[in-house]
């Protein structure tokens, strides 16, 4: 047997249950030395599962697992770590107040100890060398974590898993918190991992990329385990239908040429920040989807922050045209029917370890009061169990936390608390990050029926077939400026973008 017939990973009659709710449901598995192994479902259909039992996060309700041909239980992550199992978890997996060399090598700081003393010299010079390996030089491993954004700690979080060298290398959704270059940086990982008969599991929503790059792929639904394909047998249609168990037309954007009113609601002028922006001008009119694209670092986000009142400004403004009011703090914002989602949904958009009912009731206390700062309970619970109905989020009741829904269902319980409270203006980051083919449709149907309503939304991507199949306009956006404004009635030229992009 050739070492990439290996099985390095037996998964066998593997169950998970939370209470009444079926995570998996007896499922088989085997993962080959020298494979990169794809795994792809809707949110909630048990990928993340998988894995994190596998890397010994949590525990399974039933079933047998085989590591290196002999039985594994492992008793916690680091056992799995120390044994050669890494992973990159899809949310935050950093402490922020600590270096990124203490955070590289959390938990096995024994290698730098001599008696009572830890030799941070050491361990830093150690997490440098571990992040140069993979082609990081621009990140001090001397400096607290909390220094660096959301990009470079996955891209910390990449570099130490890889520092202990392990066996199987698991990646959850990172390559959706990564530029075009920080996706180079991982895929060349784990194409050097399978290169030296390692194993890869990756885990996205990414059909294009699990194609490109995977060697074979699993795709569950609802924790069942519905097909195993080899490179050969890549169909997307075919893997987009065994995903949801149904048919979904590719065409899940806008049809519609429909326009926008005139009336402009929100205006930005000479929006200067202290990071990206320098006099930034937009204006966004009543029924409009306005996009905004750009390579990663272009200044978008930013721009999303600073048109909520999220970012401080050194000069310029943002105003709202009705009201005639300056938007200069979010709970400005929010008082004027404004709402934002962050790309970074689980520090900036959720309270983690909130209930789904206590996320979408945050923001409805002035429609669920009933008598000065009194709110009726009664309300609040139907308030949040209509959003809960309305989008079909997956859990078990509204008193389930939220950290422990999928990746989808959580971006739901963002859009509710906004769809909830009826905002006019939505400030949309990135909203359909690190979500499944269906939750995306679904998403994009919101946002449709959302402009027919007369709302208006500023929809900040990294996606260009989103920006231009949701759009009325698009501006494109590099180093903080407008290179580019493209109209949906003008049909648009996505080369040219591309062009205004670079």
């Amino acid at each position: 047997m050739s070492e990439k017939d290996e099985a390095l990973v037996v998964l066998k009659d593997l169950c998970k249950n939370y209470g009444v709710t079926v995570a998996l449901n007896h499922v088989d598995m085997q993962i080959f030395r020298g494979e990169i192994r794809g795994l792809i479902g809707e949110n909630g259909s048990g990928k993340s599962t998988v894995t994190t039992i596998l890397a010994g996060i949590q525990k399974p309700t039933s079933g047998a697992m085989y590591f290196q041909g002999k039985p594994w239980k492992p008793a916690s992550n680091l056992e799995s770590v120390r044994a050669g199992i890494g992973i990159i978890v899809q949310e935050a997996g950093l402490i922020p107040s600590i270096t990124v060399a203490e955070n590289m090598f959390l938990g096995d700081y024994s290698r730098f100890r001599s008696g009572p003393f830890i030799f941070r010299s050491r361990m830093i010079g150690a997490a440098r060398k571990a992040l140069e390996k993979i082609g990081i030089t621009h990140i001090d491993p001397a400096l607290p974590t909390y220094f660096y954004n959301m990009e470079e700690r996955k891209l910390i979080e990449i570099a130490k898993t890889l520092a202990s060298e392990p066996e199987v290398f698991i990646v959850d959704e990172t390559s959706t918190a990564l530029s075009e270059q920080g996706r180079k940086i991982l895929y060349r990982a784990m194409h050097e991992a399978a290169d030296q008969g390692k194993a890869v599991i990756f885990i996205s929503h990414d059909l294009e990329e699990l194609m490109a790059h995977c060697d074979s792929l699993t795709i569950l639904r609802d924790g069942n385990l519905i097909d195993n394909l080899d490179r050969t047998d890549f169909d997307e249609n075919d893997i987009k239908r065994k995903m949801i168990g149904r048919e979904i037309n590719s065409d899940y954007y806008r049809l519609d040429q429909e326009g926008y009113m005139p009336e402009v609601v929100l205006k930005a002028t000479n929006l200067t920040t202290m990071t990206d922006l320098l006099c930034f001008n937009m204006e966004l009119h009543k029924g409009e989807i306005l996009g905004i694209g750009g390579l990663s670092e272009c200044g978008m986000h930013s721009l999303g922050k600073a048109l909520y009142g999220l970012e401080s400004l050194v000069d310029g403004e943002v105003r709202l045209v009705a009201a005639n009011r300056q938007v200069t703090a979010p709970d400005v914002a929010f008082a004027n029917k404004m709402g934002y989602l962050s790309k970074n949904r689980d520090a900036e958009s959720l309270e983690i370890n909130a209930s789904v009912g206590a996320n979408i009731q945050s923001t409805g206390y002035r429609i669920n009061r009933i008598w000065g700062p009194f709110i009726s309970p009664k309300k609040e619970k139907e308030y949040a169990a209509m959003m809960v109905d309305k989008l079909a989020i997956k859990c078990v009741d509204m008193f389930q936390s939220v950290k422990a829904l999928s990746g989808g269902n959580k971006q739901k319980v963002v859009f509710g608390k906004w769809v909830a409270v009826d905002a006019d203006i939505l400030i949309l980051d990135c909203p359909t990050r690190g979500v499944d083919i269906g939750v995306k449709a679904a998403m994009y149907q919101l946002i449709s029926e959302m402009k027919k309503a007369g709302k208006s939304i500023v929809m900040i991507s990294e996606e260009l077939p989103e920006l231009c199949g949701m759009s009325d306009r698009i501006l494109i956006l590099k180093d903080s400026q407008i290179t580019g404004e493209f109209y949906r009635k003008d049909g648009f030229n996505t080369q040219k973008m591309i062009e205004c992009m670079i």
